[in-house]
């Protein structure tokens, strides 16, 4: 059986720099602890609406840089606000700058009905396309991503959703063939998608039967292509409750007996002193 890894989920909104920061260092001593995640959204999608948040990925990177081992990405990149060849060389970046540890999550955007997380398009002059064309742009971005990480000569691009002349990314990532993708979402059409190019698949938490449902669907996906589903790995994002860490210890038990063997431990705010050695103990070897 696969061994289950666990990591934590850090969103950095309603907090600053220095509090992050002060978890992931934490986080980077503890072996039971094995990744490390932030969200990508532009402006708070809990709490004070006009409350702080930073960037994803330039934090990442900052962290990349004073972390050395956690394994390390977004949960999830919205595919909606980056083009796909500036993700991949954003991407690069951080996997160099961490030695090799990025993890590229990525998935099909916010869905409509999250109107805290729909604001922030309009907000910075981003199109917010159907869920359609979300998830066609992901399928072709996936591939976009991957041939600018390995092919060694520029090519163009006439897709249906992407267009790109001369295309080519140097240098390539430290990870070879290129770092792990993990796909997040639970809609049918985001689980096609996984099926044909995650290596990872991530749901977002607590109702561990409807995650199984799309579990049980993202394998008939994979026999529909010809995939074997055990070459993706199963990921579910769980929140972490410090007053009743029973609760979260049951969830993590229901999770890993249904597949489940990447489990990511959403830490809510304000971060506790020593959280990540709290969640090592409580929560992991207990």
């Amino acid at each position: 059986m696969t061994p289950t890894s666990f990591g934590i989920m850090t969103a950095p909104m309603q907090v600053d720099y220095h509090d992050v920061l002060r978890v992931w260092r934490e986080a980077d001593t503890i072996p039971e602890i094995e990744h490390a995640w932030l969200f990508d959204h532009l402006m708070p999608i809990g709490g004070d609406p006009d409350g702080p948040i930073l960037e994803g990925w330039t934090l990442l990177s900052a962290l990349a840089a004073q972390t050395e081992r956690l394994r390390l990405g977004l949960l999830v990149t919205s595919n909606r606000f980056r083009s796909p060849a500036v993700l991949a060389k954003i991407a690069t970046t951080v996997d160099i700058v961490s030695g090799g540890r990025l993890d590229l999550g990525i998935g099909a955007g916010s869905r409509p009905s999250v109107p805290m997380a729909r604001r922030e398009y309009e907000a910075h002059g981003l199109t917010y396309h159907d869920a359609a064309h979300a998830v066609g742009s992901l399928a072709e971005a996936c591939t976009i991503i991957r041939r600018l990480w390995t092919e060694t000569e520029p090519f163009d691009v006439d897709g249906t959703y992407h267009h790109l002349t001369g295309a080519f990314g140097n240098p390539k990532p430290v990870q070879r063939p290129h770092p792990p993708i993990l796909i997040g979402g639970r809609a049918a059409a985001t689980l096609r998608v996984a099926a044909e190019h995650a290596d990872v698949w991530n749901i977002p938490g607590g109702d561990i039967a409807d995650a199984v449902r799309r579990s049980a669907l993202l394998d008939r996906f994979c026999a529909d292509i010809g995939r074997d589903p055990a070459a993706i790995t199963r990921s579910i994002l769980l929140p972490v409750s410090y007053e009743r860490p029973t609760t979260t210890r049951e969830a993590i038990g229901r999770a890993t007996g249904a597949g489940f063997r990447h489990i990511v431990l959403g830490l809510p705010t304000p971060y506790p002193a020593h959280v990540a050695q709290w969640a090592a103990d409580e929560l992991i070897t207990t």
